[in-house]
């Protein structure tokens, strides 16, 4: 199975509600963060790739039919060229909001996470933020860069840059399905995130 739907935007931009939207379109399962650490398989092929492993990437994705959020959002460039009929999706809101949202959650797990080869910390921190995700200035000159790279990469007319709140038009009208009467999904908001964690 071809992945047909790659998310290149950062954790924290309506990744977890563009999971549940694609999942609801039928362009499911949609891989996520939620899945590798739901599953112990998912954690070590994942972890084993952040340590330099080289990717299978239809192993990797095997069930899934769409991908969003990091782990694979780090990969987007390598994914693009291996998936060339996939749609892509840039999930988007200003840097001043992702930061906000950013140090609030995922941050936050980042300070206190004390395994260095969790992808948190051997990803996120080390290659996706150089080892500095709690200097403000340079998380959003890399989120910044990230959003530039894929407006310069990707063709226009594969991409789709989704803004928070734009809801299910543009998604739909990008991947050429009709608009469900379902409310567009809003999930794993600040709030929910941290009960999340402090479940943990």
């Amino acid at each position: 199975m071809a992945l047909e739907v790659i998310g290149a935007g950062f954790g924290r931009t309506g990744t977890d509600s563009m999971r549940e939207a694609l999942n609801l379109l039928g362009v499911g399962p949609c891989h996520h963060m939620h899945e590798v650490n739901a599953s112990e398989e998912q954690k070590r092929s994942w972890r084993a790739l952040a340590q330099g492993a080289a990717p299978d990437w239809d192993r990797l994705f095997a069930g899934y039919r769409s991908c969003v959020d990091w782990p694979s959002a780090h990969y987007w460039r390598a994914l693009i060229d291996v998936y060339p009929r996939a749609k892509v999706i840039l999930t988007h809101r200003s840097a001043e909001s992702w930061w906000r949202s950013f140090e609030q959650t995922i941050l936050a797990g980042l300070r206190t996470s004390t395994d260095p080869e969790s992808l948190g910390l051997a990803l996120i921190r080390d290659q996706v933020f150089g080892g500095r995700p709690d200097d403000r200035a340079h998380a959003i000159a890399c989120y910044e860069a990230n959003v530039a790279a894929v407006q310069a990469t990707v063709p226009a007319d594969r991409l789709l840059i989704h803004e928070i709140g734009e809801g299910w038009e543009p998604l739909c009208r990008h991947l050429g399905v009709a608009v469900p009467s379902a409310p567009y999904p809003n999930r794993n908001n600040t709030a929910a995130f941290q009960q999340t964690m402090a479940n943990r």
